[in-house]
């Protein structure tokens, strides 16, 4: 009876997400095998985080601080409660001028509004993690965002491309609508902005906005498969983000698929493929794998893009 039990217990926890048990995974890209595990959730909101700072061309260590404090205040959730008026991400309050509770439930928006203040500080990414926090949330508590430095960090690198191919996600889709290219295309546009659907010289508007990669033939070195997913596939041109270190298109293009999977679950999102490596939703091991497309040409296709393909 008792194993009977227990057998009926993980099957609805499978059915129905966890109960928000961990299905994402962060590891380090450096020795000490240092890692992270969060839930579905708590990855889409680590993703619009960072690409809310990464569009407006902050650093990688004003993510770090964003995401420390969004850990602390409320664990990565958009939660809709907290001390006296308090809300979301970052338990922002409409009473000290913030904005409507609309608005903060928005991760954008919320997200947003922390770096406005962040970058106010002078000098914020030399002060201590949490200094530089408390700086803008004048918390009650002005030392806990210390202890979440070590997996903001983890998470940061990973978000920003920093690290490659070290985010997973189980990508067990969850109880949305949101779905297809143009689910896709819209939640790129609300974290990154209109700009991230445009290839260099695109115009906004025009035809030339991210759309299904051409079919191309096996005597032409494609792959049948992936020309058989064109119509449920997203293709992203990867080219640098703004100017600097953090924003070779290498490093863009690992944003960008890790923002993918991050979302998976959200999505829809069936296989992410990057730079010769693709993370395929539902494996076991949740782990990149070498491609195998089309050899050396291949790889070098599939670097200069970012390949979205969405669950039929």
């Amino acid at each position: 009876m008792v194993l009977l039990s227990v057998a009926g217990y993980l099957a609805v926890q499978y059915v129905t997400g966890g109960g928000g048990a961990p299905g994402c995974k962060v590891v380090s890209a450096e020795d000490g095998g240092a890692t992270y595990e969060f839930t579905p959730e708590q990855a889409v909101n680590a993703a619009t985080i960072t690409a809310v700072g990464t569009a407006r061309g902050l650093p990688e260590r004003a993510v770090t601080i964003a995401l420390a404090t969004a850990l602390q205040e409320s664990t990565l959730r958009n939660i809709d409660h907290g001390d006296r008026d308090s809300l979301g991400l970052f338990q922002q309050r409409p009473s000290q001028g913030w904005g409507t509770p609309a608005e903060i439930m928005n991760p954008a928006y919320s997200a947003g509004m922390f770096y406005d203040h962040l970058v106010e500080v002078p000098g914020y990414t030399r002060l201590p993690l949490t200094v530089a926090a408390q700086r803008v949330q004048r918390s009650g508590f002005p030392d806990a965002y210390a202890k979440h430095e070590p997996d903001a960090t983890l998470l940061a690198a990973a978000l920003t491309g920093r690290s490659a191919a070290t985010l997973t996600c189980q990508g067990r889709p969850g109880a949305t609508r949101d779905k297809g290219p143009a689910a896709v295309r819209a939640a790129l546009v609300r974290d990154f902005g209109q700009d991230v659907l445009q290839p260099a010289g695109a115009v906004a508007g025009s035809g030339d906005a991210a759309t299904p990669a051409p079919t191309s033939s096996p005597a032409a070195g494609g792959s049948t498969g992936a020309d058989a997913d064109a119509d449920r596939t997203v293709t992203l041109p990867v080219a640098a983000a703004g100017s600097g270190t953090e924003a070779s298109p290498e490093r863009r293009g690992w944003q960008l698929a890790h923002w993918a999977v991050a979302n998976a679950s959200s999505l829809h999102i069936q296989r992410v493929s990057y730079a010769g490596r693709q993370w395929t939703a539902g494996n076991t091991d949740s782990k990149w794998h070498p491609t195998g497309e089309g050899g050396t040409r291949g790889a070098e296709r599939a670097a200069g893009s970012v390949r979205i393909t969405t669950a039929r």
